[in-house]
């Protein structure tokens, strides 16, 4: 493993990217003094991990960033990386190059990599330690170090080897293991006090756990009863709703019946109207038509019996010629005359009667006409006057069958909106008391919320306390364990091996054995159990507190004594009184004790008997058992000191002047526990003065040679004698004090343990009244927001019923208008309608003509027409006749004259007679054949005039049929449609129930409708409330039964905590969980404690290993560093391999000393870099740097250094700053640096080796 190469980027002087390939062996930087050569070591050190600004030579972190030059700026951020060849798996990674980074920037923002990867500082210790190289860095040695590794405390010395040899690691273990030890003390106290508290507060919180238990198994079933209830009433109106549809699609489909047949009815109306509206002018034509025929068949008739008459007359007119005489012709002739002339009066009369029947024909004819007319427009005007009164009588029905429906409606409506204001004013009253209610209640929880408030700041300001009065009686009982810590390591110093602990012992054993014989020493007074006594012959008087601190004391030099009983001592006479230490009934002021123990000299640790004879005995006792030496001091051996001079010390004889500044006598500060014992005291400080140093001690004696003076320091200075120098043990009288400091910090801090502990009731009680009161609170409030809840769930179900109700009210009220605007619709147009009806009704009733006087005047004008006939056939005969006789007579005079002529012509005109007869022989059978087809003509036109006039009736019978059966279905339908409209309302309620029954469920039991009935509807078995019941069938009954029950046990159970369980069991998991916890701390207390000592022993093992290598190989170093000189390290506590520090101990050839602060320079750098290269020796690392280590070096000793230095080629890589040019020589290769005018570092590479090679 070696460093491959270095990567600087913006560090320092390094503005510009710049890669230093280096190379096993020995590498060296060299260049001019400023140009950059050390900023590589700081590089190197820097992206190893260095934290310190001043190692790195620099004032904050941030000077390693380039701080820019006149040329060029600063840069932002600086960074360097470090490739390390792997090859060999030197380091714990898998790569066999490892580049390790770091980045910073000007804000302080850092990062670390590893082959790119972002990292912890530690993970790059981490790799590193096992190399030997660790966060001290003692592999580079920058300038000015070697006097730091020299002057470096014992124990800094210790961790280069340490670091060297991997121990630091194991260390940060221990540290890491300690850390947790010391965090996981507090934390156990706490888990047992938690848990403590919470086994306490599980009874309370169990019970009322079982009571919610209770109440949710209750509460459980009531909610399955009230689900059930609502599922059977959902059900219910479900099917029911169902059932309405199914009765509503029966209605729609008679409705749509109906409106079928009403639409068919109406169609067929119609068409009727339409048909006899073509009937009508039919049947009048067919009469007129008749009319016109029988009107033709007369003229035919006539003109039939003239041409008959005619064809009679001319054939009956025929004459024949005889050839007659003149004679007869004018006889004849005048005949004619008279003849004509009757002929011409009855022609004239003919004239006239045929003008008359003409007449009298044209005015029947007329009137026969204006009759066919008239009984036309009657029966028209009838049919239309029917059918006028029908359509009018149907749409008066139609109009007063709305304005019933609507009349209807708006009854209906306004009863419904009377009932909708009613529910409205009902749910605003019950809204306006709920308001009312919720106002209460809110006001009610806004006082529980700021009682609660007041609760919780009770019961944090308690439970601070109470954590106050626990953390106090911790910190108590930690400061009493402390004191009575330093008052036992104290009591091991005032319990050496002498003749006074014997003494001690034996007063002990025979006090022990005084007291268990049945008849003990009255001087003995009965000790308490567990403490030994401390004198055969203390007095009841001073066992009873007398004393004071002074008992305690004679009981822990007893046990002192019991500790160290392991030789068998002969028994103490019973009447020698041993009371204990002096010490242990003297109190110095504090900062005197030295001074005080100096002033008493040996007596200081001497013990107090009763009597001077027990003195002796004591003594003889001492020699006997060879039990060693004590200085003893008897109570009553202080008769040479008066009472005057007891109540005032200051007067004694050698004290008698005033004392200058700074001193003053020693019996000022002493107070003796026991008076008995003030007068020996007083005695034996007597002629001691106190002062401060030894020029006011001098002052003192200078006029009082009698006087004894002691400093603060302990120094006695006496007339002829003078006793002090440096720092001494502490005396019996010192340790003494410092026990009785420490038994006065004990009780100190027992009082206020106790003190604490006694508050921690009245804590603890007011904590839990302060838990109470939340709980009542709490339960108040919880109580409050179920009626809250409760209340707000009423208003919200009232406010929908408001909204329901307003929505159905605007609603009924926007149909009760529209259905107010059709009914006065409705009735304005039956108003109109009735009274066009009434108007019609009373109009005269045309009917229908009788054609009796068309039939009389058709007759009539058949016998007129046919008297017209005749009249004209008389005429045309009296024409004929009075033709034929006019000029007869004359004819017959010229006939007489012409009878030749005549006869003649009479030829001629027989023959146009004959034509004349034939043509009206023909005419009059033609007339009858026209008669005939005539005939039959007007028995087609009867016939289709009686067809015209029966379809006329039918169709005027069927229609007034079908117009009853139109009024018939409409009234139906009207009906039909009234009853839809009342079932829609009935179904919009049940709707309405419906909506509101699974709105319920969703808002009041959180269970979708559709899951309520599949889950709890009627034909669900409803499951037993024991385990071993079996289900049974819903009943509605017993399910209201069971839902009343449960609800009266719930009032029962009076107020339920609904969190109880989940606080039980919240409560029980902590426990548990606490308890786990605490087993788990304990065993992991034990693990580390563990750990602790396998870290201890690896340490010890591998410092000692590593030490005693360093320090073979520091000899071996040293001497070749120093031909002739002596060298080794030595550990300052070789019996505490854990702390111990190395001194390091120099000799060099010629020299006595071995003090490395009276070395020279030069001596001082090799010492150094002799321990420095023993160290890489003894433990190598993968590389070095050295930064100029050799510069205060002369040549030979240079010389000496390299050839150590090139022992470590072969197992390490060195790179060396140097301006030497010997160092230079022994390099692989050389890196100049360089810096130019511009302020910025460049560096130029030789390879030395392979030119050499070359």
């Amino acid at each position: 493993m070696h460093l491959k190469s270095l990567t600087l980027r913006g560090f320092k002087s390094f503005a510009s990217s710049t890669t230093l390939h280096l190379e096993p062996g020995i590498t060296c930087v060299v260049g001019p003094n400023g140009s950059g050569k050390s900023n590589v070591v700081d590089a190197i050190a820097w992206v190893l991990g260095e934290q310190g600004a001043k190692a790195l030579r620099g004032g904050t972190m941030s000077d390693v960033i380039f701080a820019g030059t006149p040329a060029r700026p600063a840069l932002g951020r600086a960074e360097v990386l470090l490739t390390i060849d792997n090859t060999d798996g030197a380091l714990p990674i898998e790569y066999s190059e490892v580049t390790v980074g770091r980045l910073m920037f000007r804000s302080g923002e850092s990062e670390y990599t590893i082959n790119g990867t972002a990292c912890r500082l530690l993970d790059i210790q981490e790799l590193m330690s096992d190399s030997g190289i660790g966060r001290e860095l003692h592999v580079v040695v920058g300038q000015g170090q070697l006097d730091a590794v020299l002057h470096a405390r014992p124990e800094d010395r210790r961790s280069f080897i340490e670091e060297a040899a991997g121990v630091l690691k194991h260390r940060k273990r221990k540290e890491k293991a300690l850390r947790k030890l010391e965090a996981m003390a507090a934390n156990l106290t706490r888990l047992t006090d938690l848990s403590a508290e919470l086994r306490r507060q599980l009874g309370p919180l169990g019970r009322q756990a079982e009571i919610a238990r209770k109440a949710g198994v209750i509460q459980a079933s009531l909610r399955d009863a009230r689900l059930r209830l609502l599922a059977d009433d959902l059900a219910t109106a479900r099917a029911s709703v169902v059932t309405d549809a199914a009765d509503e699609e029966a209605l729609r489909a008679r409705v749509a019946r109906t409106e079928r047949v009403l639409a068919d009815g109406q169609r067929r109306e119609a068409e009727l109207e339409a048909r006899l509206a073509a009937v009508v002018p039919q049947a009048a034509q067919a009469a007129e038509t008749w009319y016109g025929l029988a009107s033709v068949r007369e003229r035919l008739r006539g003109s039939r019996s003239l041409a008959a008459e005619r064809s009679r007359l001319l054939g009956a007119a025929e004459e024949s010629r005889s050839g007659r005489d003149p004679d007869e012709l004018e006889q004849e002739a005048t005949a004619v005359r008279e003849q004509e002339l009757a002929l011409t009066e009855r022609l004239e009369l003919d004239r006239e009667t045929l003008a008359e029947v003409v007449a009298r024909r044209g005015s029947l004819e007329e009137q026969v006409a204006n009759e066919e007319k008239a009984l036309l427009a009657a029966a028209k005007a009838a049919s239309d006057h029917r059918e006028g009164l029908a359509r009018l009588a149907g749409r008066v029905d139609a109009a007063r069958s709305r304005a019933a429906s609507a009349e209807a409606d708006i009854i209906r409506m306004t009863e419904a909106l009377q009932a909708a204001h009613a529910r409205d004013e009902e749910t605003a009253g019950s809204r306006a008391a709920l308001d009312t209610e919720l106002a209460r209640i809110e006001t009610a929880r806004q006082e529980l919320g700021e009682r609660h408030s007041e609760a919780v700041a009770v019961h944090e300001a308690a439970s601070e306390r109470l954590e106050a009065l626990r953390d106090a009686e911790r910190a108590a009982e930690r400061d009493r364990a402390s004191w009575q810590a330093r008052r036992e390591a104290l009591e091991l110093s005032l319990a050496p091996a002498d003749g006074a602990t014997a003494l001690l012992r034996a007063a002990v054993e025979s006090a022990s054995g005084s007291a268990a014989s049945p008849s003990p020493s009255p001087s003995l007074p009965s000790l308490p159990a567990g403490e030994p006594a401390a004198s055969a012959g203390a007095s009841a008087d001073g066992d009873r507190g007398g004393r004071g601190g002074g008992k305690k004391r004679q009981g822990r030099a007893a046990r002192r004594g019991e500790a160290e009983a392991v030789v068998e001592l002969p028994p103490l006479d019973a009447s020698i009184e041993i009371i204990g230490r002096l010490a242990s009934f003297v109190t110095v002021a504090p900062g005197a004790q030295a001074a005080i123990a100096a002033a008493l000299g040996p007596v200081a640790d001497a013990l107090l008997v009763g009597r001077s004879e027990d003195a002796l005995a004591a003594l003889r006792w001492l020699r006997g058992a060879d039990a060693g030496r004590a200085a003893l001091v008897a109570a009553d051996a202080a008769g040479g000191v008066d009472s005057a001079d007891s109540a005032d010390p200051g007067r004694r004889p050698g004290v008698a002047e005033p004392l200058p500044a700074g001193s003053l006598p020693a019996l000022e500060l002493v107070t003796v526990t026991d008076p008995r014992f003030d007068a020996a005291v007083r005695e034996l400080l007597a002629d001691a003065v106190v002062a401060d140093d030894l020029d006011v001690a001098a002052q003192v004696l200078a006029g009082r040679p009698n006087v004894t003076v002691v400093t603060r320091d302990g120094d006695v200075v006496g007339r002829r004698s003078a006793v002090g120098g440096s720092a001494t043990p502490p005396s019996v009288l010192e340790v003494q004090t410092a026990a009785d400091e420490a038994d006065r910090g004990s009780l100190e801090a027992l009082a206020r343990r106790e003190a604490a502990r006694e508050e921690l009731g009245p804590a603890r009680a007011e904590v839990e009244r302060a838990r109470g009161a939340i709980d009542a609170v709490l339960a108040e409030r919880h109580g409050a927001d179920a009626r809250h809840r409760a209340l707000s769930e009423h208003l919200a179900q009232i406010e929908r019923t408001r909204g329901t109700a307003a929505g159905e009210i605007s609603r009924l009220e926007r149909s009760r208008l529209a259905a107010e605007a059709a009914r006065d619709q409705a009735y304005g147009a039956l108003t109109e309608l009735e009274a066009q009806l009434a108007a019609s009704s009373a109009e005269p009733d045309v009917g229908e003509r009788s054609p009796q006087q068309r039939d009389r005047l058709v007759a009539e004008t058949s016998a007129v027409r046919a008297a017209e006939v005749e009249a004209r056939l008389a005429v045309r005969t009296s024409e004929e006749r009075a033709r034929g006789l006019h000029g007869r007579a004359d004819a017959l005079m010229r006939s007489a004259a012409n009878e030749r002529a005549a006869r003649a012509a009479a030829a001629r005109r027989r023959e146009v007679r004959e034509r004349h007869a034939a043509a009206a022989a023909a005419l009059a059978a033609a007339a009858d054949t026209a008669l005939d087809a005539l005939e039959r003509s007007l028995a087609t036109a009867a016939t289709e005039r009686e067809t015209a006039e029966a379809a006329r009736r039918e169709t005027e019978e069927a229609l007034g049929t079908v117009r009853e059966q139109v009024r018939g279905w409409a009234t139906e339908l009207t009906g039909l449609r009234d009853a839809a409209h009342r079932e829609e309302l009935a179904r919009a309620e049940k709707r309405l129930r419906v909506e509101t029954l699974e709105a319920k469920a969703l808002e009041e039991h959180g269970v979708e409708a559709d899951d309520l009935v599949a889950e709890f509807g009627p034909d669900v078995p409803v499951p037993p409330d024991e385990p071993e019941g079996e289900a049974t069938p819903f009943d509605r009954a017993q399910q209201v039964e069971r839902a009343a029950r449960a609800e009266k046990q719930l009032t029962r159970l009076g107020k339920i905590n609904p969190l109880a369980l989940e606080e039980f069991a919240a409560l029980q998991e902590r426990a548990a969980f606490l308890s786990t916890q605490l087993e788990d701390l304990k065993s992991t207390r034990r693990d580390l404690l563990l750990v602790v000592d396998e870290v201890d022993a690896r340490v010890r093992e591998v410092f000692a290993t590593a030490f005693a290598d360093t320090a073979r190989e520091f000899e071996i170093v040293f001497a070749t560093l120093f031909p002739g000189g002596d060298g080794r390290l030595v550990l300052t506590d070789p019996d505490d391999m854990l702390t111990t520090g190395i001194e390091v101990e120099a000799r060099p050839p010629g020299k006595k000393v071995k003090r490395l602060s009276l070395l020279s320079g030069g001596e001082r750098s090799l010492t150094a870099l002799a321990l420095l290269l023993a160290i890489f020796r003894a433990r190598p690392s993968p590389f070095y740097v050295l930064d100029e280590v050799e510069a205060a070096l002369d040549d030979r000793n240079l010389g000496r250094l390299l050839n150590a230095i090139e022992g470590l080629r072969e197992k390490s890589q060195l790179i060396i700053i140097t301006h030497q040019k010997r160092t230079m020589e022994i390099a692989d290769a050389l890196y100049g640096v360089a810096m130019r005018g511009d302020g910025i570092t460049t560096v130029i590479s030789q390879r030395l080796r392979a030119r050499a090679s070359a």
